[in-house]
């Protein structure tokens, strides 16, 4: 993984298509995932894009669509969740690309112990995956990654790790936001246009680099080595950003 230089991206067009992460880059992260606040502006701000870009706008999260949908509304935007496993495209369509593994239940109940002992992790099911966040106790963060990765390796080659911003998540392998994004760019409004990936995390990696195979947009949010190409310091200059392709607009 390489060091995105610090270089700004370049203004953008609503002729573009728009990708772009949730948690850590349109809002900013809280202790726990139910504590996220979405505020009128940013929700203002998706609407416009979406209706000047002519659809072109997907927001690519490893939240689950409904979680999603339940926070921002918009029934018409396309939502990829669970990092790509689960996407709704421009014509409302859902697509599932993973069920839950059968090893689900067994990671389970390994770590049922293992949080009676650290209750300042929290398991996250999320149907498909399972997070475990440390955001509360990152002195564990070591601990975390190896029962995390030691249990993935014990169910088969079916599953791999994807790490987060003090959260490590079993998950079906072999989709992720890079296959989602191409999935996207297949079909309209997206097909034919330049490819903007927006993120902060090391699970945004995978969009990045699909994008840049495209030779499109992709902008990192906050420090962190990375393959994208720009960057961008923090939510309010990303939201900022985003908000100059609507100048002259409205």
């Amino acid at each position: 993984m390489k060091t995105a230089r610090a270089r700004l991206p370049p203004a953008p067009h609503l002729t573009w298509a728009y990708f772009l992460d949730v948690d850590g880059t349109l809002i900013n992260i809280a202790d726990t995932p139910d504590a996220v606040l979405v505020d009128k502006t940013l929700l203002d701000l998706i609407e416009n894009l979406y209706r000047t870009s002519g659809g072109a706008v997907a927001l690519v999260s490893g939240r689950m669509i409904s979680d999603l949908q339940s926070r921002l509304g918009m029934a018409q935007l396309p939502l990829a969740g669970l990092h790509g496993l689960e996407r709704r495209d421009s014509a409302g369509r859902l697509w599932i690309h993973a069920a839950p593994p059968a090893a689900k239940g067994a990671i389970k109940d390994a770590l049922a112990p293992v949080l009676a002992r650290h209750p300042g992790l929290l398991l996250e099911d999320k149907g498909l995956t399972l997070a475990l966040h440390y955001r509360m106790a990152p002195q564990l963060a070591a601990y975390v990654h190896q029962i995390m990765g030691r249990l993935a390796s014990s169910q088969g080659q079916d599953l791999e790790l994807q790490p987060g911003k003090r959260v490590v998540e079993i998950k079906p392998a072999g989709i992720d936001k890079g296959t989602a994004v191409a999935e996207y760019l297949t079909e309209p409004p997206f097909l034919g246009r330049r490819a903007v990936f927006i993120g902060d995390d090391l699970n945004d990696e995978h969009g990045f680099a699909e994008v840049n195979k495209l030779n499109g947009i992709s902008i990192k949010v906050g420090r962190g080595a990375s393959c994208a190409r720009f960057r961008l310091p923090d939510v309010a200059a990303v939201r900022h950003w985003l908000g100059n392709a609507l100048k002259g607009t409205e």
